[in-house]
């Protein structure tokens, strides 16, 4: 089987049905659908049920929200194809979607993430996401959100692909291991992506897998929340720390401190200052449960290039906040 399809669920009611339906659509028809919902209360596992005894549907149910990072595990852990393919409930494919991700794949077995372009659902003229990336100052951002979607219609490399509607190589996955946990949702596909990056894999952008995206439909976060507070204020702290060689971490703080009060300073201007600090304290309790990786003289290259990316990012964020705030798209 080509490809394993995994679309978490919670409480989707209004956006599952149309999601799913774009999937069956597909022009590239050797897969398995997935579905793992996460404890769900409303219509939507009802819709999801009513797909079981359809050939090549799995259905998931936990009595609980497991998080997106275990709920994405399960059903990669239950995946019989070649590669794995996340999409969330809120987003719809266009027919030739997993035709173009797994072509893309097919081109280099190096490759280990293939993401999709992500337009707005409700503004197709403006991107959601061309890819993640990561500043010196430890801010995960995404590339492209809110810009003209026809800025981007070159495939190329990129530091993460979004787990809302990516393609991974499964047995990269084994050898790398699956999404952490620990960091139930938010930055848990950067994670993932920036593990591959020091081994000497590559994540890519394919400009022709296109989908549409309603964005932050399951948590309400599109901006700002308590939930969304939380999350950010651990996941952003624990993903460079768990990701760089300690000597590599070490060299960065003089960036990443300054980076994290900052973000201290702009989540409490919004009220969000406790839930923020809840979670950076979640994380420092979590640091002595983490494995940090080894320094190998082999993946110097890869380190090398992971902090010139960092370094260039920065001036990648500079200049989309300075293009927003003149209004540019």
């Amino acid at each position: 089987m080509k490809a394993t399809i995994v679309i978490p669920n919670l409480n989707g009611a209004g956006w599952l049905r149309d999601s799913i339906e774009s999937v069956w659509a597909q022009t590239e028809q050797d897969f398995e659908l997935i579905i793992v919902d996460n404890g769900s209360t409303d219509e939507s596992l009802a819709i999801a049920e009513s797909y079981v005894g359809r050939e090549r549907y799995t259905l998931v149910k936990n009595d609980h929200n497991t998080g997106f990072s275990a709920a994405v595990n399960q059903g990669i852990r239950l995946a019989r194809g070649e590669y794995v393919v996340l999409f969330n409930n809120d987003a719809f494919a266009e027919p030739d979607w997993l035709e173009q991700l797994i072509a893309m794949a097919e081109t280099d077995k190096k490759i280990f993430a293939v993401q999709s372009l992500m337009i707005r659902h409700f503004e197709r003229e403006l991107c959601d996401d061309a890819g993640d990336y990561v500043t010196l100052f430890g801010w995960a951002c995404k590339r492209g959100d809110g810009m003209r979607a026809s800025r981007y219609t070159k495939s190329g490399r990129i530091f993460s692909a979004c787990g809302g509607a990516s393609l991974y190589r499964k047995s990269i996955l084994d050898e790398i291991g699956l999404f952490d946990e620990l960091f139930f949702a938010y930055f848990e596909d950067v994670d993932i992506s920036w593990r591959a990056n020091s081994l000497g894999y590559k994540n890519v952008l394919c400009a022709d897998a296109k989908c549409y995206h309603i964005c932050g439909a399951t948590t309400g976060a599109v901006r700002y929340n308590e939930f969304k507070s939380v999350q950010s204020g651990r996941n952003s702290i624990l993903l460079p720390y768990k990701n760089m060689p300690l000597l590599m971490f070490i060299l960065n703080l003089p960036f990443l401190v300054p980076g994290y009060l900052l973000k201290i300073l702009v989540f409490g201007l919004r009220g969000f200052w406790t839930p923020y600090i809840k979670g950076a304290k979640e994380a420092f309790a979590a640091m002595p449960k983490i494995k940090k990786p080894k320094f190998r003289f082999r993946n110097l290259p890869n380190y090398v290039l992971i902090e010139l990316w960092l370094a260039a990012d920065v001036f990648r964020y500079i200049h989309y906040r300075v293009s927003r705030a003149l209004g540019w798209k």
